[in-house]
């Protein structure tokens, strides 16, 4: 996969690319990443990116022609080219799953006010929101796309089921995790975890991932169409931690 980045802070993405999964990732040629700092495109002495906006406001504007020209100039960025903006559709882990499907695709890292619009109708094919928050800029939001996205590639993990195990993967939060030593503090380790029976163990782990995302996530129960028979059978048959 090859995943572009349009930003002002090239390293702020390079450096962090370079460290844990997606640095193994990227040397076992599972994806590469291309950033493009858009100071490049410009055409004054200072290298402006930004101008005050039309109608008066406060802060100032990404202007559209540094970010439409190194779209042009460089006709071998991925698409779809996606701006990180609060007004996009919200990041999931479906949409990282729908990302994982491509062959690459780009991202757009804005800053100050946001973008001119007419980058948006000219070269934008998608918006993403991280959330409904602010950051200063796109680059922490186009790493969290990023490393979901890599970390659902085959290879990129040491473990490939790791993903599929992992909160969200099947619509629920993850269960609970224990590891040595089995009692710390006066807090054991449930006693399932330790039987060796591993069908017993993958129900318990099925049970308590429903549990918790009832208790914090009703809305992804919900989007599953609530809970099936089978679901209802796995809580009756282990209760809630103490």
């Amino acid at each position: 996969m090859r995943i572009d980045v349009l930003t002002l802070f090239p390293e702020a993405i390079t450096q962090y690319a370079k460290t844990s999964v997606l640095g193994r990732a990227s040397e076992r040629d599972v994806w590469e990443l291309y950033v493009h700092d858009l100071r490049d495109e410009t055409i004054d002495v200072h290298r402006s990116v930004d101008d005050t906006p039309y109608g008066g406001g406060a802060g100032m504007v990404l202007r559209a022609e540094p970010i439409v020209a190194t779209m042009e100039k460089n006709p071998l960025i991925k698409k779809p080219l996606i701006a990180l903006t609060p007004s996009g559709r919200p990041f999931t882990h479906e949409v990282a799953r729908e990302l994982s499907q491509l062959d690459g695709f780009s991202l757009l890292c804005g800053r100050y006010e946001g973008f001119d619009q007419r980058a948006i109708d000219l070269v934008v094919d998608d918006e993403i929101s991280l959330g409904d928050f602010v950051l200063a800029g796109g680059e922490l939001a186009a790493l969290c796309v990023i490393e979901s996205v890599v970390r659902l590639l085959p290879g990129a993990l040491g473990n490939d089921e790791s993903s599929v195990e992992e909160s969200f993967g099947d619509g629920l939060l993850e269960y609970p995790h224990y590891t040595k030593p089995a009692e710390f503090r006066g807090l054991e380790v449930p006693e399932v975890l330790r039987s060796g029976d591993h069908a017993k163990i993958a129900r318990w782990r099925r049970a308590q991932a429903l549990r918790r995302t009832i208790n914090r996530r009703p809305d992804l129960i919900e989007r599953r169409g609530g809970l099936s028979s089978s679901d209802q059978e796995i809580l009756a048959e282990f209760p809630p931690l103490d």
